[in-house]
């Protein structure tokens, strides 16, 4: 492949380049380059290009903000197509986003009209089309509890589709997508919002309750919940800022687990011996099966990995044990070195295995 091809070079109406550099478009800001990057800013461009690939079988990799990958130091031998479509159609409490739309601003777009239901979702980063594919959650909300429906591409069907909320198989950062991730690229996403005069959705996160000097079921004036969980992902460097090397992340790097009762006791021994009988793990009741969900970020500090660990140019946020960071001058392999490493000293002290968040692409940990 001619190195000389960083140049763009315009297939009316699509953008592509060759040899092009993957690394800028994802938030670690870590990868090599792909074989070739399509931006697509229509549904009709992304459709076209997903055939292309699927009837040359052509590798295809589809970004959105790239705030959820992990890409190999090779890069992508094959077809990297960036979603860049817009359009934010608000009727109602009915909310449609492009898959392309930047999800951050989507929110604020929300919160302005006076809708509930995804405002403790603000400061996250990447695109309003990936929201379905891991249930993207934060601070007591999730976007299953307001998707009415997506529209996606079926690779298999070869045809759009329009699937319910319910058709989509959510559950805990996870769906009937990121199940079958080779079958369905997303096109746009619709919300059933709710309009409670200016008010959130009560609140239902403990911690976003004390900030906010309320109880949990309280409902609070849509900007102040807002602000309010703005600054709180701010104080964890779960809000991008290029000037702040906590945020060259993916967010949370691993799920919270969830375990079975047998499994949940075993990890009670496993913590009263290596921290003392009094000593309490968090737990929330996960389903109506009697699983339970801990918090990765609990098992990670108390393996030892505190805030700020790492002995090289990827490390720990100084700010969240949960997010693994690119201090500036990092590879992947010097993030998944230190993915790995958290995972093993999790295990031999807990016995959990941690599952990463992010998608990996060429590499696994």
């Amino acid at each position: 492949m001619p190195s000389s091809s960083h140049r763009a070079r315009t297939l009316e109406p699509v953008q592509e380049l060759h040899d092009a550099p993957l690394a800028p478009l994802t938030t670690f800001r870590l990868g090599g380059p792909a074989a070739r990057l399509v931006t697509a800013t229509t549904d009709d461009e992304v459709i076209a290009t997903v055939r292309e690939a699927d009837a040359t079988g052509t590798p295809l990799l589809v970004i959105g903000g790239g705030s959820n990958l992990v890409i190999g130091d090779k890069g992508f031998d094959g077809t990297a197509l960036r979603i860049a479509t817009t359009g934010f159609v608000l009727d109602g409490t009915r909310l449609e986003l492009a898959a392309g739309e930047v999800w951050t601003d989507a929110v604020a777009r929300t919160v302005e009209a006076g809708l509930a239901g995804v405002e403790c979702l603000a400061g996250i980063p990447g695109s309003a089309g990936a929201t379905p594919i891991q249930n993207v959650g934060a601070y007591g909300q999730e976007v299953s509890a307001t998707i009415a429906e997506v529209v996606a591409y079926d690779r298999r069907a070869e045809e759009t589709v329009t699937l319910t909320g319910a058709e989509c198989a959510f559950s805990y950062r996870h769906s009937r997508f990121k199940a079958d991730p080779d079958r369905y690229v997303v096109l746009r996403v619709r919300f059933a919002l709710e309009d409670a005069d200016g008010l959130s959705a009560p609140v239902r996160y403990a911690e976003t309750a004390r900030a906010l000097g309320v109880e949990v079921g309280d409902r609070v004036p849509l900007a102040t919940v807002r602000e309010t969980v703005l600054k709180l992902r701010a104080g964890k460097g779960m809000v991008l800022d290029p000037e702040d090397h906590d945020t060259w992340s993916a967010g949370s790097f691993f799920t919270n687990p969830i375990l079975d009762p047998d499994a949940y006791d075993a990890f009670l021994a496993r913590v009263a011996e290596r921290l003392g009988a009094d000593v309490v793990p968090p737990a929330f009741p996960a389903g109506d099966d009697g699983r339970i969900k801990t918090s990765a970020a609990w098992l990670i500090d108390k393996a030892g990995f505190t805030k700020g660990y790492g002995h090289g140019p990827a490390r720990i946020s100084t700010k969240h044990t949960l997010a693994l960071t690119n201090r500036g001058e990092a590879t992947t392999e010097d993030l998944l070195a230190l993915a790995r490493e958290v995972v093993a000293g999790v295990r031999d002290a807990f016995g959990i295995t941690l599952v990463n968040e992010p998608v990996t692409v060429g590499v696994s940990i």
